[in-house]
C-alpha cells in the first residue's frame, strides 16, 4: 500500500499553520517531515503524522461553556444558564468546562472572558457553547468570532432567536452612558448623570 505524502503547503493547509511554522518544527524537532527529498529539499508528510497531530491538538483543547450575566442579584438566572448549556453539553457527549461571569456585556474586562480569550490565544480551546449571542458579549460579537475562526475554533449557540433582557439592556445603557459622562463637565455632565438616573429609576 503507497504511504500517501504531503508537501509542505499542503499539510501547513491541512492542520491549519504556515509553511514557516512547519520550517521552525523542523529545525526545533518538535515535528519533523517524514520525507526529505536530498535533490530539491523539499519535505513531504504523511497521513500518519496528520493523524497524530490531530490527535494530539484535540486531546490538548477543550470545549468551553460560557456562561454570563450583568449583575450580581442575576445570580439565580446564572445558575439557570450554567445547568441549561451544562445539559446541553452531557446530550452531545462533550467534555467540557465551564466559564462564567457577572459582569455587564460591554465589559470586556470581565475576569472570565478575558481568561477565555487567553485560552483561544494560547489555542487550547475546540469549541465555545453559549446559550445567546449576547452571553458572550453585547457587541463586538462578530470580532471574536473572526479571531475564534483563525483558530479553527467554533462558537456554537445554542438558541439563535433573538432574546433580550430589558433589565440587562438598562444597565448596559447605563454603563455606556457613565463612560461616556466621565469625559464631560459642567452643564452636559450634570445633564447626562440626570440620565442615568432617570434610566435607573425607569427600569
Amino acid at each position: 500500500m503507497e504511504i500517501r505524502k504531503y508537501s509542505i503547503g499542503q499539510f501547513a493547509k491541512l492542520i491549519n499553520r504556515t509553511e514557516q511554522t512547519l520550517r521552525n518544527w523542523d529545525k526545533s524537532g518538535k515535528l519533523k517531515p517524514a520525507y526529505v527529498d536530498t535533490e530539491t529539499g523539499y519535505r513531504y508528510y504523511t497521513d500518519e503524522q496528520l493523524r497524530l497531530y490531530n490527535g494530539e491538538k484535540t486531546r490538548d483543547k477543550q470545549v468551553i461553556g460560557y456562561c454570563r450575566v450583568s449583575s450580581a442579584k442575576q445570580k439565580n438566572a446564572l445558575d439557570r444558564q450554567i445547568e441549561n448549556v451544562k445539559a446541553y453539553m452531557y446530550a452531545r457527549g462533550y467534555q467540557f468546562s465551564i466559564i462564567s461571569d457577572i459582569g455587564s456585556g460591554i465589559n470586556y474586562n470581565n475576569k472570565g472572558l478575558k481568561r477565555l480569550m487567553d485560552m483561544i490565544q494560547k489555542e487550547e480551546v475546540s469549541k465555545i457553547v453559549i446559550l445567546y449571542k449576547d452571553r458572550l458579549v453585547r457587541f463586538g460579537f462578530e470580532l471574536i468570532e473572526n479571531i475564534c475562526t483563525s483558530k479553527g475554533i467554533e462558537i456554537e449557540v445554542i438558541d439563535n432567536s433573538e432574546k433580550s433582557d430589558e433589565e440587562e439592556i438598562v444597565e448596559d445603557l447605563v454603563q455606556i452612558i457613565t463612560v461616556c459622562s466621565c469625559r464631560l463637565q459642567g452643564k452636559r455632565g450634570n445633564k447626562t448623570k440626570k440620565m442615568i438616573e432617570e434610566l435607573k429609576n425607569d427600569d
